[in-house]
């Protein structure tokens, strides 16, 4: 088995264009796991609260135009 400081010896060694790459693809994959994430809490209704909330200040006009 591969042990974290290895891992981490040979990215250190990499192309720069490697690394870039390898960055990219790991922030798409957390990007990934969060979006299913909510999506999974949404679909759940646990994140209903937020929207009664926003639309509660909508009613009490305490929104501010963007």
């Amino acid at each position: 088995m591969v042990h974290i400081a290895e891992i981490k010896k040979e990215i250190e060694q990499l192309p720069k264009q490697e690394y870039v790459n390898l960055r990219q693809w790991f922030a798409e994959k957390d990007w990934n796991i969060w979006d299913k994430q909510i999506k999974a809490d949404s679909d759940s209704g646990k994140l209903d609260f937020l929207a009664k909330e926003a639309l509660q200040e909508k009613d009490n006009t305490n929104l501010k135009a963007l």
